[in-house]
C-alpha cells in the first residue's frame, strides 16, 4: 500500500471516529431527554406555578367599622359642639339612679329645662338641635340610634324596664300586667322621644291589674313599677 494510500484512510478513520462520537451524543441527549420529561423546564409554568407565593390572592380589604357617636352616663354636654342632635338610648340603668336632661340654657333653673326625667331600665331620648345642653347623672353610655332602625320586637315586657320602642322593641297590641300594688305602676304611650307633656298620648299609675292597648301609630311605651306585661291580642 502506498504513502498516499495509507494517509486516506487514516484520515478516514479519524473522521469516521469522529461521526460515532457525535452519534453517540445525540442519541445520549435523546435518551437523558425522554427519562427527564417530568422535570420542568426553566421559565415552564409547571415551574411558575412551583414557586411559593407565585399562586397567592391579595387578601382582601375590609371597610372599616362605623363608630357609634356616644355621651358619657355623667356630665353636661353642650349641643351642637359636644353632642349632636339625634336620638340617644341609654340601657342597664337601675333603681332610677339615672337622671337626665334637656335645657334651653345654662343657668340651672328650674324654667331652663325643656324635659327631664328619673330612668329605670331603658331610656331613649331626642336631643334637639334647638336645645343647649344635654345633662346626664348616674345613667349607663348613651348611643345614638337610628331613628328608623327595625328589631325584633317581643310580646312579654319587664313591668320595670323603662321605655320600649315600638316596632322595634315592643309589637303592637294589647298588653295586661297584674299585681300591682299602691298605685306604684306607672305606664305611657307616647308619640315621640322628646319626653315633653304635649307628647304624651295616654298614661295612668295603676294598683291591680292594668290593660292597654299599644297602636301602631304609638312611637313609645313606658313602664315603671309595673308587673311584666303579657300581650293577649
Amino acid at each position: 500500500m502506498s504513502q498516499q494510500q495509507r494517509n486516506w484512510f487514516a484520515r478516514h478513520k479519524v473522521l469516521t471516529a469522529a461521526g460515532a462520537v457525535v452519534a453517540v451524543v445525540v442519541i445520549g441527549a435523546a435518551v437523558g431527554g425522554g427519562g427527564d420529561t417530568d422535570s420542568p423546564r426553566a421559565g415552564s409554568k409547571q415551574e411558575q406555578s412551583a414557586k411559593p407565593g407565585g399562586d397567592k390572592k391579595a387578601p382582601e380589604s375590609k371597610a372599616p367599622e362605623k363608630k357609634v357617636a356616644t355621651i358619657d352616663g355623667d356630665g353636661d354636654f353642650e349641643v351642637g359642639a359636644d353632642v349632636k342632635p339625634g336620638l340617644y338610648r341609654s340601657t342597664g340603668n337601675k333603681d332610677a339612679e339615672c337622671y337626665w336632661e334637656r335645657a334651653k340654657n345654662a343657668s340651672g333653673d328650674t324654667d331652663g329645662i325643656i324635659a327631664n326625667d328619673n330612668v329605670t331600665g331603658t331610656s331613649y331620648v331626642e336631643i334637639k338641635a334647638t336645645d343647649k345642653l344635654f345633662k346626664s347623672s348616674g345613667c349607663g353610655t348613651w348611643e345614638a340610634v337610628d331613628a328608623k332602625a327595625t328589631g325584633t320586637p317581643k310580646a312579654t315586657l319587664k313591668g320595670d324596664g323603662g321605655m320600649f320602642k315600638v316596632g322595634v322593641d315592643i309589637a303592637p297590641g294589647t298588653y295586661k300586667s297584674t299585681g300591682n300594688k299602691d298605685a306604684e305602676c306607672y305606664w305611657e304611650r307616647s308619640k315621640d322621644a322628646s319626653h315633653s307633656t304635649d307628647t304624651i298620648l295616654a298614661n295612668d299609675n295603676v294598683t291591680g291589674t292594668a290593660i292597654v292597648k299599644v297602636t301602631a301609630k304609638d312611637a313609645y311605651f313606658k313602664s315603671s313599677g309595673c308587673g311584666d306585661w303579657v300581650k293577649t291580642g
